[in-house]
């Protein structure tokens, strides 16, 4: 997909943030829409239908969290990627904003240029999601065979165990994406029996031991994600 066919859209209630933000993803070649409030933002998102969602957390009117959540239930928008960008750092600011259907979250103040890397590296799923799943899934220099159960990183093959591949396997088809606990649990284990609440972190770290322990980021409080 072209960047000028990308859609995104700013929702916050500071127009100077609105400004430098529109300005700098614009100049990037991405088609850029604002919002000044939660329930403009859920309107706006309803009628251009955009790719990617910045969202403010407090806002006058609707707050972010309740705008993702109607967002979240719009027909068409299921797939949208959604980021929150605010001042707020609170471990139980970002949990809720994850519970409402984020993908990611950005504390303010933040580097226009650092913006438009993380902008960047979020679209990068949309990729993913356009495409159908193939057998064979390459990310970085991690090839990763859906088919026959192997996994070859730099050029070298790694046996991993069933249920640490199909962890690796879900990670990774969504560089960055933040896969909350829950969503591993029901995807890799499904109906299965879970002996212990700690299960997801022993593969974790053993896939860290096994992958390398810069490609799995820790998100306290929600889950894990993929890193490239």
């Amino acid at each position: 997909m072209k960047k000028q066919d990308i859609k995104i859209l700013l929702v916050d209630d500071e127009p100077d943030i609105l400004e430098i933000l529109s300005y700098n993803l614009s100049s990037e070649g991405y088609q850029v829409f604002t919002a000044e409030d939660g329930a403009e933002g859920v309107e706006k998102a309803k009628k251009k239908k955009p790719h990617l969602i910045i969202l403010d957390v407090m806002m006058p009117e609707m707050d972010g969290i309740e705008a993702c959540e109607r967002i979240r239930k719009t027909s068409g928008l299921e797939d949208t990627i959604i980021t929150f960008l605010t001042a707020r750092g609170e471990d139980y600011s970002q949990v809720a904003g994850f519970d409402a259907g984020a993908d990611d979250y950005i504390t303010k103040p933040i580097k226009p240029k650092v913006l438009v890397s993380k902008v960047k590296a979020l679209l990068r799923r949309l990729k993913e999601d356009h495409k159908e799943k193939d057998d064979i899934l390459e990310v970085g220099k991690l090839v990763i065979n859906r088919e026959e159960y192997k996994v070859v990183n730099k050029g070298e093959e790694i046996i991993l165990p069933r249920k640490e591949f199909e962890l690796l396997a879900l990670l990774a088809s969504k560089p960055d994406k933040v896969f909350k606990r829950e969503a591993i649990l029901d995807k890799v284990w499904g109906q299965e029996v879970v002996v212990g609440g700690r299960t997801i972190d022993v593969h974790i770290r053993k896939l860290r031991e096994k992958i390398g322990d810069d490609h799995f980021k820790t998100v306290k409080g929600v889950g894990y994600k993929f890193v490239l």
